[in-house]
């Protein structure tokens, strides 16, 4: 059987590209998402003491308002906190507390708020970045589940968000797994008893550390499924569904060649174009 490091000198043409919108064509767009979240942001900068108050306030807001407003504050205001971090209401009071010394003054706020043009295209630019994040990994997911259902829909049950969705808690799915680990996939035989685990992700760049930290989290992975297996008497084994030309950048198409080594047959890292040829019944009941 064919291994991912044999598709190594042919790389490119088994990378999936998945469109991306070219700048400027979706700055109209941008604006008619944006345009009145900026505006509101305003408003809010002249209603306000204190950019502290500013983010109490901002939080008072319905979603998806609230999110928006608060990736403006992010921008403008607070480029520490993350999101993420802002967007969970109760911790406001302590965030303010721990990072609130770092906030921009409000009257600096309000200053740059005026020197800016009205549209502020640069930042509608940048707003529309967190629109299309993840779109990517949605798009693909999506593509596997489609194929695996025409090819094995049949057979084998497969449980996980098709695109955007709520991933499987493999603590919910097996018995004795105590921690909340996500998966994208998980397939399982008609008598439920599950064989893959699957971990997708596109990705159009990559480098540097992140490649380090992403492959050595899939080694121990791999690593407590199997003991898990082990001890369960399981016959399961991992799927890297992985895609995108950031795969043939720096050490990153060697890394995922590494851990089908380290899975000895257990362990599948494909692109979707992989599929038909090694994603098989044979693997999937070796």
């Amino acid at each position: 059987m064919t291994s991912f490091k044999d598709y190594k000198s042919t790389a490119s043409q088994y990378i999936t590209f998945i469109d991306s919108e070219f700048y400027p064509d979706y700055l109209d767009e941008a604006k008619t998402i944006y345009g009145s979240v900026i505006e509101e942001f305003i408003q809010l900068t002249n209603t306000v003491n204190s950019s502290a108050e500013l983010l109490i306030s901002i939080t008072e807001k319905p979603n998806p308002s609230r999110t928006q407003l608060l990736r403006v504050f992010r921008k403008y205001v607070s480029p520490d906190t993350s999101v993420e971090m802002l967007k969970v209401k109760k911790k406001i009071s302590s965030i303010i507390n721990d990072y609130g010394h770092r906030f921009r003054d409000i009257k600096e706020v309000r200053r740059n708020l005026t020197t800016r043009p009205n549209p502020d295209e640069a930042l509608m630019a940048i707003l529309m970045e967190y629109k299309s994040r993840g779109n990517k990994g949605y798009q693909l997911t999506e593509a596997f589940f489609l194929w695996f259902e025409a090819n094995f829909g049949s057979e084998y049950l497969i449980q996980g968000p098709k695109g955007a969705g709520r991933d499987v808690m493999l603590n919910e799915v097996l018995k004795g797994w105590d921690a909340k680990t996500p998966a994208d996939i998980f397939i399982s035989r008609q008598d439920e008893t599950p064989i893959v685990i699957g971990f997708a992700r596109y990705d159009s760049d990559r480098g540097g550390a992140q490649e380090d930290d992403r492959t050595g989290g899939n080694r121990d992975k791999i690593t407590d499924i199997f003991r898990y297996a082990d001890i369960y008497k399981l016959p399961l084994k991992i799927f890297f569904l992985n895609d995108g030309p950031g795969l043939t950048l720096g050490s990153m198409w060697n890394d995922y060649a590494a851990l089908e080594d380290y899975g000895k047959g257990k362990v599948m890292v494909c692109t979707l174009k992989m599929l038909d040829e090694r994603f098989t019944k044979d693997w999937l009941e070796s």
